[in-house]
């Protein structure tokens, strides 16, 4: 991977937001797209061998597209000016489809790769069975908040969105009342990609993915229905 190729191209699509900039450029997008597939179908393989449940995610279908869903924004930029990916089990990427816990990381138009695990902002019944099983398995998850490395890398569970009471059906003496109000359960963190070659950028990625794997892991035990 290019990183310098890529950041320049999304720091160039962040000025030039428009179609006829992108098709113009379009041979750009095409070469920094292949070798974003390549490194991530490097990076699944690496996941593989610490968590072998995604080995078979696709890593085409992994990658999110660039353009943009203007059907419900105002903003009428029809391209995303970051590059993205998220690596599953289920070979879904999206939560709305089921998608479950990812691997997630991108890298934007600010020259900022961020690297997350978990799952945000699951559908309602999906968000109310992780709740479930956090009051459930409460010795289990909080076995996960104190994994050393999950912490050393990412720090506390990300509380944006979160909830300013106890969601119906759970109160205040709830186990992990403070996380039942969560409403994603991820870690992230953030830095830039200056200076970073592609062998650089995938072992940072794949460190922190293997440090993510806890949380990933005892998500994945949440039951589906």
């Amino acid at each position: 991977m290019h990183v310098r190729d890529l950041r320049q191209y999304l720091a160039e699509l962040d000025e030039n937001n428009q179609r006829a900039w992108f098709v113009m450029n379009k041979p750009r997008y095409d070469i920094l797209r292949a070798e974003f597939l390549e490194l991530t179908t490097r990076l699944i393989k690496g996941i593989a061998r610490f968590d072998p449940a995604v080995a078979a995610c696709n890593p085409k279908k992994a990658l999110f597209r660039i353009n943009r869903d203007l059907r419900f924004s105002r903003d009428p930029k029809p391209y995303k000016t970051h590059f993205s990916a998220a690596i599953t089990a289920s070979g879904l990427k999206k939560p709305s489809q089921g998608g479950g816990p990812a691997y997630y990381f991108h890298v934007d138009e600010k020259a900022q790769l961020l690297i997350a695990g978990g799952e945000y902002l699951p559908p309602p019944d999906r968000l109310r069975r992780i709740r479930q099983q956090v009051v459930a398995d409460a010795d289990g998850f909080s076995a996960v908040l104190k994994n050393r490395k999950l912490r050393a890398a990412f720090g506390d569970l990300q509380q944006e969105g979160k909830l300013t009471r106890p969601p119906k059906g759970f109160d205040a003496d709830t186990p992990h009342a403070e996380y039942v109000r969560h409403k994603s359960f991820i870690v992230w963190n953030e830095r830039s990609v200056d200076g970073m070659t592609g062998d650089e950028l995938e072992q940072v990625v794949l460190k922190n993915f293997r440090d993510a794997q806890p949380l990933v892991q005892w998500l994945r035990q949440v039951p589906n229905a």
